[in-house]
């Protein structure tokens, strides 16, 4: 009777595998569809220029949803990311107007600094044991705060910026925007890291099972710690993508950005849940959400839908997710009981 059990769990593994391929297959698909339908509208939707632009506007979008993703996958979550993209790019840019460092020093500040507030959340989350969404909501507040503070009613005007600084973002080597290349590399890398090193498995076990993972000896609490600060370092570079395409910047950049990055996590199939999920489908559910909106503005929609829209996938997509975990704990809880 017990061999007929690990068949079973093992194709209900496989089922969750080939849903979550699905998930990302099916946001490619969809996208399709959606140009097809817009472009009978507007027919620059599909123009090599406006697939440019979008693309380029969600790679800022997709480094910090990397960084999420990575935090949502340990059962955590970080409110706080706008927050420090908004800080991050008010001290570059700041930098950079009072001519106090270059352009690679400016990369370096925003690095620093992400880096910095992703280990005051990894603290008061792995050290003091506050929970995600309490921790993150207060340093949101604590981060903007900050920003506030130091840039008062300032505003960075882009032409304060180093000559050809803004220009970076529509470069392009082979035909393709510098930022895409950036966001492909960090896909790469971050990848790599969560699938082919112990760090990255650790951090698929402690977002499975925290107490498994405890017993087994990994250190979840350094574990949680690495994966806070980690996304603290994206959002970092996410501030230096923020300055380099919008130029001008004041204490309120990058507002509201954080419904967008977990809308973008989770439509990408991580699970709200822990434990499964990938960066690439978080950067994939980036570009779906950026040609969503690109579609909007083109057809002559009000942005007032974006937001609806966001919070709308965030509720299918956990909502999917909570219906194949059922499914899939009742059909082990039969199994076992044969």
């Amino acid at each position: 009777m017990a061999e007929a059990v690990v068949p079973v769990r093992s194709g209900r593994r496989s089922v969750l595998m080939t849903i979550g391929r699905q998930r990302e297959l099916s946001l490619l698909a969809i996208m399709f569809v959606l140009g097809g339908i817009v472009s009978l509208i507007a027919p620059q939707f599909l123009s090599v220029d406006n697939f440019s632009q979008v693309a380029v506007l969600a790679s800022i979008t997709a480094i910090a949803a990397l960084g999420e993703a990575m935090v949502i996958i340990t059962r955590g979550i970080d409110l706080s990311i706008e927050a420090v993209i908004g800080l991050v790019a008010y001290c570059v840019a700041r930098s950079l107007e009072l001519h106090l460092v270059d352009p690679v020093g400016a990369l370096a500040i925003g690095l620093v600094i992400g880096l910095v507030l992703g280990c005051v959340n990894g603290f008061v989350i792995a050290i003091l044991k506050v929970p995600p969404i309490v921790a993150t909501l207060g340093t949101l507040s604590i981060f903007r705060g900050i920003d506030y503070v130091i840039a008062g009613p300032h505003q960075v005007p882009l032409a304060s910026l180093p000559a050809g600084f803004a220009h970076i973002a529509r470069t392009d080597i082979l035909g393709v925007p510098v930022f895409v290349l950036l966001t492909v590399g960090v896909v790469v890398v971050g990848s790599l890291l969560l699938r082919s090193t112990r760090f990255g498995r650790q951090v698929y076990a402690v977002g499975s099972n925290p107490e498994a993972a405890s017993i087994l000896g990994i250190p979840s609490r350094r574990v949680t710690f690495t994966a806070y600060a980690l996304c603290g370092l994206l959002a970092g570079l996410a501030g230096v993508m923020w300055v380099i395409e919008f130029g001008t910047i004041n204490g309120t950049a990058a507002t509201g950005v954080t419904l967008a990055v977990v809308a973008a996590v989770v439509v990408g199939g991580v699970n709200t849940l822990g434990g499964s999920g990938t960066l690439a489908g978080a950067a994939i559910g980036a570009l779906f959400l950026g040609f969503i909106a690109n579609a909007l503005i083109l057809v002559g929609l009000s942005q007032f839908w974006l937001q609806a829209i966001y919070g709308l996938v965030i509720l299918l997509a956990i909502s999917s997710d909570q219906l194949i975990r059922r499914s899939v704990q009742r059909a082990n809880t039969r199994s076992t009981a044969r």
